[in-house]
């Protein structure tokens, strides 16, 4: 009987922690597209793209993530334009924003 509670606990927590992963796994893409689509938006920075033709710029360029991330452009593009230029060259604003998408 003690055994039969030990594996139903166990196949309880197991299952448990994997719609866990999942949703991790899920912001973790997420958020890898998003540092990918703050990338794009510094690039076009470095290239000198006036901000306001940027997200033409980003679409231009056939970007990999799913269609919808093509809304973060307009959100991120004010963040990194209003950066000084030598912070946007030194800086992995990519990393930098994927770092606190996760809340890491």
């Amino acid at each position: 009987m003690m055994k039969v509670l030990s594996v139903t606990i166990m196949a309880a927590s197991v299952s448990l922690a994997a719609p866990a992963w999942a949703v991790s796994s899920d912001a973790e893409v997420s958020c890898a597209y998003q540092a990918d689509v703050v990338q794009a938006v510094r690039q076009a920075r470095l290239d000198r793209v006036k901000e306001r033709g940027v997200a033409k710029h980003v679409a231009a360029s056939a970007p990999a993530w799913p269609a919808k991330y093509n809304a973060v452009v307009p959100l991120v593009t004010p963040w990194v334009y209003e950066m000084k230029m030598r912070d946007v060259k030194a800086n992995d604003l990519g990393a930098a924003w994927k770092e606190m998408c996760l809340g890491r």
